[in-house]
């Protein structure tokens, strides 16, 4: 699984619980996409989590 190279945001884990309290192990994984990003005059593909790219941290080529 990818990670965020901005904010490194990655998978998270945890117990999900039914109705009737039996319980399993959970993973939640971030929305990571592979996007190309223009960076000190370069253009580099980075994987970014879509917070970030709505927070217009990095700029799309």
């Amino acid at each position: 699984m990818a990670k965020c190279e901005i904010c490194s945001k990655d998978v998270h884990f945890g117990i999900k619980v039914s109705h009737s309290h039996r319980r399993a192990n959970k993973m939640w994984k971030a929305n990571i996409k592979k996007i190309k990003v223009a960076k000190n005059g370069t253009i580099k593909t980075m994987h970014v989590c879509t917070r970030c790219l709505r927070s217009n941290l990095v700029t799309r080529a």
